[in-house]
């Protein structure tokens, strides 16, 4: 899955979801990235997507890139 500016959206990143709420992506499903505590074992049955840890909305599951996505910073 890719940021709007055509960017991959990796395991770590801190990204903006919407206007008011950010997050860091705990899994890339399809890409096979899984954070060590979101792991494939626990998250692989959802088979697409990715899933973003947020404040302010909890654990966020998305099949397909939103146009709000942007990204924060990048996990070195």
């Amino acid at each position: 899955m890719n940021y709007p500016t055509g960017e991959q959206i990796k395991v770590g990143d801190i990204l903006k979801v919407w206007d008011g709420c950010k997050g860091v992506v705990v899994c890339s499903i399809e890409d096979g990235q899984y954070s060590d505590n979101y792991t494939e074992k626990d998250w692989a049955y959802l088979k697409e997507g990715i899933l973003i840890n947020t404040d302010e909305a909890g654990l966020i599951h998305y099949t397909e890139p939103d146009e709000s996505f942007e990204l924060i910073q990048r996990k070195s």
